[in-house]
Parts: C-alpha cells; structure tokens; sequence
C-alpha cells in the first residue's frame, strides 16, 4: 500500500511539474509575442524594431561587458575606426543625457598622438562656455553665405544613405542651426525637408546635374541653386576613403528613385569617373568655380583629399594673376582617414594625407600666399568628438564637418555593413524593411542634440582655455603627446609660416 501511495504521489507530482511546464511555457511564448508587438511597433531604438525579441540580447551582452570585458572583450579604447569610448560619448550627446564619468579617464593620456588643451590660469567669470560668431562665405559671390556653427554633417549621398536618415538629418540640421552636405548623389526632396542650409555636391559624374555624356547641365544646376535652402556649391575632386577613385554605389541601391535623381539606369553599378571630365589642371578647376559662382550666385569651392600642396600653391599663384575675386570661397580638406561608403581596402588605408598633417599644411600655404581671410578651410575626416574638433579649430579650420559622428548619432552600430545593403539600423540601406528601424522623429532629435552638445561642449574648451569664440583658439592653445610621452605645442609641431604672426588670434599664449 505504502508503495501504491507513493507512486500515485510521484505521478501527481510529475503531471503537475508537467502542467507547470506547459503553463510556463504558454506564458513564455506569450511575453515574446507581446515583447515582439512592442518592440516593432515602438519608435526610438532601430535595432529591436528591426530585430525584434533577440535584439535585446545585445543590450544583455553590452551590460555584461561592462564587467567581463577585461577577460572576455576589447577594452574601451582598442576598437576601430571608433573605439567603444568614443561611441558611447556619442550616443549619449545624442540622448542628450549626462556625459560625465566617475573615477578619471580610461584613455592613455601619454599615448603618442593625444592632443591635449593648455587652460587659462584664470579664465572669464560668468558661463562656462562660449558662442561662435557668423563667418561670410564667398563675399565676392552675388549670394554670400554667413554661418556661425562650426561643426556641420558631412557629405553623405542619397543613395548611400536611406530616404529615413537623410530626412532625420535634415530636420536635425534645421533644429541645431547647421548645414548638410547633399554629398554627390544629387539633390534629393528629403534634403530640402527639414528646411536646414544645405551645401550641393558635384560630384565627377555630376549626378543630378548632368547631360546624357556626363557633362554638366547649367538648367538643372540653376534648378538646384533656386532652392533658398542651397547656399554653396561644392565641387568634389576627391574624398578621404578612396582618393583618385570616384564614388560607387553598388547596383543594389541603385532604386528607380535614386537611378531618376542621379540620371542612371536603375540596377546597374553606379561608378563616377577618377576625375571630372572638364577639369584636367588648375586653370581648369578656376574657369569652373567661377563659371559655378557666376551661374547660380553662390558662394563655391572644392573638396579635395591631399598627396602633397604643390598645386594648391600653384591655385594661389593662379589666383593672383587673375584677381581676388576668382578665389575659390572655400576648401574642403578630407582626411585619408574619412569615409562611410564602399571603397577598395588598399585606397582606404595607404594613399593620401591624413587630417593631422594635409589640415596644417593647407592653412600653412594659404597664410604664405595671403589667402587665407580670403579662403575658408573646412576640414573632414574622423572628427567626432568635441576635442576632436577643438583641435581641428586650434590647427586652424574655419568649420568642421562630420560624416560618421551623424551616422552614429543616428543609431549606427558600427556594424560595417555600410556597403552591403544590410544595414541594421537602416542608415545606410534601400531595404525598406531594415528602413523602418530608423524613425526620423526620434532620429532627427538626437542628430541636433549630438550638434549642439559637441559645438556646446567645444565652448568649454575655448573658455577653459581663455578665448572669447572657439574659432580664436590655435597652436597655441593645443599640445600633443609625443613618442616619449611628453607632450609638445602644436605651434612647435606645425610652426606657422614666417611673417605670419599677425594671423595669430591676439588670445594665443594669453593666460
């Protein structure tokens, strides 16, 4: 009998384990099913509208780095083209929330290369921080451009980049007071939806202003240049991540609306050529500026990435016999460091100067020619972060654009997926399912936030450092960590050319 008793209590008790089991597992299903509503229906993270449900063992695996990551994974500083540190000060300027640590820097403050920002012994009272004034662009254009921010988005083409990321650009641009580089797929209406300034590309196969031969159409560009929000016009001769090599746009993005925007087949690879066809030589790229500038009213330049100054000096001499006014109105330096799109690994990595040595010599060749009031410099490539900008600003840029600081802003995961037409966060995609991870409202929010907290933050830094607008700071103000660990002046490293004292802020060295 006792063994009868027993087993019956044993089957209870296992059907009931059993019923339990079962019950759990219905409630299983149900929370992933409610958790899978929730998650695609929601509006401010693209990775688990996306990826529903198994998105959330990213942010798992993300918070159990945080203690694990000194046996299991990269530190805080190793990773590339961005490392952990650098992200994370994105996403949460972004967020807008606190970006303030505990505990002191986790970054090698002797590591050679790290610039660091000489403060005032006694700085201002009142704010913290301060304002950048307007700078005028192209005062001999009929047109000219003021702006005061100095840190702005890059170029990046529709094409490259989803219809949702342009749109969320746009409208953050307008709301942080900053401009957007159309980048040289053309002039989309998503740029011009937000209502921000916005800066149109030429790129060498002159997508969206182009005749059936690849030659520039004066009609469609006088189009373009109607739009009051177009307010300079940029002529591409090269960028950072593939210099000598025009842009490509792999044939899966090439969409009938991308394809009737640029002027292309739709599906077929969309490869610009190494160079623009009616530019060969200096006088070339003058004769073009100036039939630009003279055509639409707007202050024009070009973009350039540099192997050596030589013909820059040659565009100065060019520029002195023909008279002030044929100038260039600005000159964008990308870094070989730059880029966001596809591009051969061997252009990426080994040809071209970097930001840190083409920037210097750029402003350096403009000063020894007198130029340099007369022609802005903007500078690309790798700036992310406000004391990457400040030192962008002490080398001696009027204005810093970033491409992959937006991106990130965005929500990019740094998944390098940027060519693929698999992007996970729908930022660089034409796969309207991975688009519809990207909410523009929630996106456009963060992408002023991320401006406005850099140009905020780089404020601090000229306060700290005893100027009254952050485009006053200079060599002076910045030094860099060498092979031995002490660090030296920029103004040392990058002297300024001789007779050049007077372009040197009367701040400079001021404590």
């Amino acid at each position: 009998m006792e063994s009868t008793g027993f087993s019956h209590w044993l089957v209870v008790l296992v059907e009931t384990f059993a019923l339990l089991f079962v019950l759990l597992l219905v409630i299983a299903i149900l929370v992933v099913l409610v958790v899978w509503v929730v998650d695609r229906n929601q509006t401010h993270n693209s990775v688990l509208r996306n990826y529903p449900v198994i998105g959330h063992f990213r942010y798992f695996f993300l918070h159990l780095g945080e203690f694990f990551r000194q046996y299991l994974f990269s530190s805080d500083r190793e990773e590339l083209p961005f490392n952990r540190a650098e992200r994370m000060w994105v996403y949460r300027a972004a967020k807008n929330t606190e970006n303030t640590n505990a505990f002191g820097s986790t970054r090698d403050l002797r590591g050679e290369g790290v610039p660091f920002f000489v403060n005032a012994a006694f700085p201002a009272l009142g704010d913290h921080h301060v304002k950048p004034k307007p700078v005028r662009m192209g005062p001999y254009a009929r047109e000219p451009y003021d702006h005061a921010a100095f840190f702005n988005i890059s170029a990046m083409s529709f094409g490259a980049l989803s219809a949702p990321a342009v749109r969320a650009l746009s409208i953050g641009a307008a709301k942080a007071g900053i401009w957007m580089d159309t980048g040289e797929g053309g002039l989309a209406p998503y740029h011009l939806e937000g209502g921000c300034d916005i800066v149109f590309e030429i790129g060498t196969a002159k997508y969206g202003v182009r005749t059936p031969d690849g030659k520039l159409d004066d009609q469609k560009l006088l189009a373009i240049c109607a739009h009051k929000q177009v307010r300079m016009v940029s002529i591409k001769l090269g960028q950072g991540a593939k210099p000598g090599m025009g842009g490509l746009l792999p044939a899966a993005k090439v969409t009938p609306e991308i394809a009737a925007i640029r002027g292309i087949p739709v599906g077929q690879d969309s490869q610009s050529p190494n160079r623009h066809l009616d530019i060969a030589n200096v006088p070339q790229l003058m004769d073009a500026i100036k039939h630009i500038r003279d055509l639409t009213g707007k202050p024009t330049g070009f973009k350039a990435v540099f192997g050596g100054l030589e013909w820059i000096e040659e565009l100065c001499d060019e520029v002195h016999k023909r008279g002030i006014e044929s100038a260039p109105d600005f000159i964008i330096v990308d870094g070989s460091e730059g880029g966001t799109g596809a591009a051969p690994q061997t252009l990426m990595e080994g040809v071209g100067l970097p930001l840190h040595e083409a920037l210097p010599a750029l402003v350096n060749t403009l000063i020894e020619k007198g130029l340099r009031d007369r022609i802005k410099v903007i500078c690309s490539g790798k700036c992310i972060t406000a004391y990457d900008v400040a030192w962008a600003l002490s080398m001696g840029a009027d204005f810093v654009n970033s491409a992959r600081g937006f991106m990130l802003a965005l929500g990019c995961i740094q998944s390098l997926q940027c060519n693929r037409n698999t992007c996970p966060t729908g930022i660089t995609t034409q796969n309207p399912r991975l688009q519809r991870g990207l909410v523009v409202t929630d996106k456009s929010v963060r992408v002023a936030n991320y401006a406005k907290n850099v140009m905020h933050e780089v404020g601090i830094i000229a306060h700290s450092c005893g100027v009254d607008d952050p485009r006053e700071l200079d060599r002076t103000h910045c030094r860099v960590v060498g092979d031995d660990g002490i660090s030296v002046p920029l103004i040392k490293l990058f002297p300024y050319p001789q007779g050049a004292a007077s372009k040197v802020p009367a701040t400079a060295g001021r404590s």
